[in-house]
């Protein structure tokens, strides 16, 4: 993999370790304040029942300040629990930033249609890129099980990327595709998943509507510029705002 491969998986680590950060705050500062709220609850209850008037303002006071104290620790809590579930909620993956420039060879394939059907449909290409499918998509991201082509066709008219990998590939390429899989333009997407069907010979394979890219190495400058080139250039395109992080399955 190259420096920029590399790089990538540093900011991802970054990212990772800083959300999991706040994660791992707001559960400890949860315990404190339950904690807090348990001990306040059974100092009051076995202490008063034996104490005399002015005794008991005391034990109350403190109990109250307990209590405060355990208010304060939720709010700190529920603050960091936010934090980690919105991490990277506003980090913007625009396929413009990525690797691009490369030269690259994408093979022209033939149109074999674009038909909605629930029957079960026999390809002409081993991996297609165009063809009756099913009416409906998956979501953008990374999968570790092959969903099955009369989805994935559906997924390259809309404009998306898929980038096929093996199963056994080594695990920095699946966390890189990791990474990949969070990038958008419009209403388009990426997708990575495992298939059998790619060829001898080839690492990876990338496809977009009737395109296709077979890589015997994966090479990030290469995939970044098929990204570029050909996402949201399926022939139904769909804003962003309708088809949020995907299709409906």
């Amino acid at each position: 993999m190259d420096m920029d491969m590399n790089m990538n998986h540093m900011q991802m680590e970054h990212e990772a370790g800083t959300s999991y950060l706040w994660l791992i705050i707001g559960a400890v500062v949860l315990l404190l304040s339950i904690a807090a709220y348990i001990w306040s609850a059974r100092t009051q209850k076995s202490v008063l029942a034996h104490m005399k008037k002015n005794e008991r303002a005391v034990i109350k006071k403190k109990t109250r300040s307990i209590r405060l104290a355990a208010h304060a620790l939720l709010g700190v809590s529920i603050i960091a629990f936010v934090l980690f579930f919105m991490q990277g909620a506003f980090t913007k993956y625009d396929v413009a930033d990525l690797n691009a420039g490369a030269a690259i060879e994408v093979t022209d394939d033939k149109y074999y249609g674009a038909d909605h059907t629930e029957e079960p449909i026999q390809y002409e290409m081993t991996i297609p890129t165009s063809g009756p499918h099913n009416p409906h998509d998956i979501k953008f991201g990374f999968y570790t099980d092959f969903p099955g082509y009369p989805y994935l066709v559906h997924n390259l008219e809309h404009g998306d990327i898929i980038i096929y990998y093996r199963e056994n590939a080594s695990d920095e390429l699946k966390e890189h595709l990791k990474y990949l899989a969070k990038f958008r333009k419009a209403g388009s997407g990426i997708l990575a998943v495992p298939n059998k069907d790619i060829p001898e010979g080839s690492e990876v394979v990338v496809t977009a509507w009737t395109k296709t890219m077979k890589l015997d190495q994966f090479d990030d400058a290469k995939v970044g510029t098929f990204i570029n080139k050909y996402i949201n250039q399926g022939p139904e395109k769909i804003p962003a705002s309708i088809r949020q992080g995907g299709g409906t399955m």
